[in-house]
């Protein structure tokens, strides 16, 4: 069974890991970590983000 990554909006990342929101949005325009485009929205997998945190490679 696959799981169904979390996704959530820049501004709930921002506040959940305490980064800045505009160092978030960096990171989705520099395709530093894992995002999907929903309208104008970023919404960012959570789990990649935290894997990018602790210094693991981005996989997409």
């Amino acid at each position: 069974m696959e799981v169904i990554p979390r996704m959530i909006t820049i501004r709930q990342a921002a506040a959940e890991t305490g980064l800045s929101y505009d160092y978030i949005r960096k990171l989705c325009l520099q395709q530093k970590i894992v995002f999907v485009r929903a309208g104008s929205k970023y919404l960012v997998n959570m789990g990649k983000l935290i894997d990018f945190l602790n210094g693991e490679q981005v996989t997409a």
